[in-house]
């Protein structure tokens, strides 16, 4: 696979639940989805192989990236302000 980019949500409810939507990726091609429960919910240009691949990061992943969505303050990656 050829460089792939991770972004990832601030924590947020929706129905009831805490997720993150994550968005991978590479060129023109992305698949997006949510964790804790590791859906895609939309894939366009990866392969059945490669998005099983990016899903097994997610699960394998999974406390890291919890960890940096409750990190993220919303308001600031809206202005722009990631970074510390």
């Amino acid at each position: 696979m050829d460089e792939v980019k991770l972004d990832i949500s601030g924590v947020m409810e929706k129905e009831g639940k805490r997720i993150a939507y994550v968005r991978f990726s590479r060129g023109e091609d992305y698949a997006e989805g949510y964790i804790p429960d590791c859906v895609f919910t939309k894939v366009s240009g990866f392969s059945e192989e490669e998005t099983s691949q990016l899903k097994d990061y997610l699960l394998n992943n999974l406390s890291d990236l919890k960890r940096r969505a409750a990190s993220i303050d919303p308001l600031k990656a809206f202005m722009g302000k990631t970074g510390k």
